[in-house]
């Protein structure tokens, strides 16, 4: 066998090597428990109240974010990140970028729209990629905005009465009752505290199953066990016999737009 012959042997022997453990890696690295969940939990935060609590990190709403915005969507596994091993490239998400600006974006001022939706595809899209329709990063993205555009906590709201102020509060039970007809009766109303400590509506978690039918009675009710938020992740469950502030968006002073 000449030279050439042994070379190319080896180079084939060195590329299948390479193959065995690059599927070995990805086996490894995306076993089937990220696969095995049943429920998962759509969240959409209030961007008024976001930074009341956070004021460490430097918020930014942009001018153009007026309404209720998404925080994510999070498969009910206990894993923190889950899969590292599924890329995800900008020119993904590039024909969704305009809406997932306004209904997705980052309030984090140093932080860009693309590294955040970057980071909720690596901690929690992958797994919701198991489920056929969400199985591309464009697919969970795009399910993510038909979702929102589905569950309008704007207009449910506003239909009862309960608007943006700065002095008006309200009680649990009158947001539930706004709320459950849209999102069934096992969401979950989260609150932040501001500088006064008076307590105010930043998010609403809403739980399904992988089919998007609503409910998902194994996690309620506060659904914070398995949905690895992450340490910026605002909000604890309202407390029910305390009033309920409704703040309206500051652009210019988000920290504290109610001094």
């Amino acid at each position: 066998m000449d030279l050439a012959a042994v070379l190319s042997l080896l180079l084939i022997s060195s590329l299948s090597l390479i193959s065995t453990q690059e599927e070995g890696l990805f086996q490894e690295d995306h076993p089937e428990k990220f696969c095995a969940w049943e429920c998962m939990t759509f969240t959409l935060m209030w961007p008024g109240a976001y930074c009341v609590s956070w004021a460490k990190i430097h918020c930014k709403i942009p001018d153009y974010v007026k309404n209720w915005t998404i925080h994510g969507l999070w498969p009910m596994v206990k894993e923190r990140v889950c899969c590292g091993c599924w890329p995800i490239f900008r020119s993904d998400l590039e024909e969704l970028e305009p809406q997932l600006s306004l209904l997705w974006p980052t309030l984090i001022s140093k932080k860009s729209n693309y590294t955040f939706w970057k980071e909720e595809w690596h901690k929690h899209g992958a797994c919701a990629g198991c489920v056929e329709g969400m199985n591309a990063p464009a697919k969970y993205f795009q399910t993510a905005l038909k979702l929102r555009s589905l569950y309008d906590i704007d207009g449910a709201l506003h239909v009862a009465g309960i608007n943006p102020s700065c002095n008006t509060s309200y009680q649990f039970d009158q947001l539930h009752s706004a709320l459950a007809p849209g999102l069934g009766d096992l969401h979950v109303t989260q609150c932040v505290q501001d500088h006064k400590n008076r307590q105010v509506l930043v998010q609403v978690k809403i739980p399904m199953y992988k089919n998007f039918t609503l409910g998902c009675h194994r996690h309620h009710p506060t659904l914070r066990e398995d949905s690895r938020e992450s340490p910026t992740s605002p909000g604890h469950p309202c407390r029910h016999e305390e009033p309920i502030y409704y703040f309206p968006i500051s652009h210019e002073n988000p920290e504290n737009p109610c001094g």
